[in-house]
């Protein structure tokens, strides 16, 4: 392991860490560094690191990830925050299994169906119990925050928007606003990744930043996307139907996804 790929441990994590070895997690988005944590005889964690600043995400995701254990559903335990040094620390536990891009021992099919179930979990939440708002005017607002702080990665736009500025994009976000949200307790990024199953089941939900009360579609239309590029547009009907939403509104599914764009 090269000295780069070890973090610079923020010293009241560093006790509950000697004795580990540290691989850095490169699978997702996510802005901040992730550590996969082995120590003979320990149990594995991982170590996530951001610079601080007004749109890190590690304090949103401890504060879900309590929620979620109150609320009864399977996630990571929060072992350990810090902020230090300028930058924030989150430590967690690991669930059992992989999650559901890499779980190549369920079939592609055993994979969206449980992805579909843990939806239905999740949003059968009453949303009265969730302290997190993300209904669509309060995610409107961080994303042009994001896009006038210059945070907006415009390279990472989905391929039919590459080329357009995000200006351009919030623009459509404000002209093409759907109607009633049908509001539910979101994932806010449920892409394969953030799902975690073995071949019992399903382990728990996993970079929980962006959970809150939104529209059921800011799940679907990332759920669907996920989907399609990981296994091909043929399972995204499957998941649908195991979902319980047969005909999903293509409008509300791509203006979501446009949403996504800004985060």
């Amino acid at each position: 392991m090269s000295q780069q790929d070890q973090p610079p441990l923020a010293s009241p994590l560093d006790a509950r860490l000697a004795g580990y070895r540290f691989e850095r997690d490169t699978l997702g988005r996510s802005t901040a560094s992730v550590f996969r944590l082995e120590g003979e005889g320990q149990p594995v964690l991982y170590l996530k690191v951001e610079a601080a600043g007004p749109f890190g995400e590690l304090a949103d995701e401890a504060a879900r990830l309590d929620w979620l254990k109150t609320a009864g559903l399977p996630c990571p335990e929060v072992i350990g925050r810090e902020s230090h040094g300028g930058r924030n620390w989150l430590l967690i536990g690991a669930l059992p299994g992989n999650d559901l891009a890499s779980a190549s021992a369920l079939t592609p099919l055993a994979r969206v169906e449980l992805l579909a179930a843990a939806l239905l979990e999740l949003h059968r939440l009453p949303i009265t119990s969730c302290p997190f708002d993300h209904r669509r005017e309060k995610r409107m607002a961080v994303a042009k925050a994001r896009m006038q702080a210059g945070s907006v990665d415009e390279t990472d736009f989905d391929e039919t928007r590459l080329g357009k500025s995000a200006e351009t994009l919030f623009a459509e976000l404000e002209s093409r606003r759907p109607g009633r949200e049908d509001l539910v307790v979101t994932h806010g990024d449920a892409c394969l990744p953030n799902f975690i199953a073995s071949e019992d089941g399903f382990s728990g939900y996993i970079d929980c930043s962006r959970l809150g009360v939104a529209d059921r579609y800011q799940d679907i239309a990332l759920a669907c996307r996920s989907i399609a590029s990981n296994f091909g547009e043929a399972l995204v009907q499957p998941f649908l139907d195991r979902y319980g939403m047969p005909a999903a509104d293509p409008v509300r599914l791509d203006y979501y996804r446009l949403l996504d764009e800004f985060f």
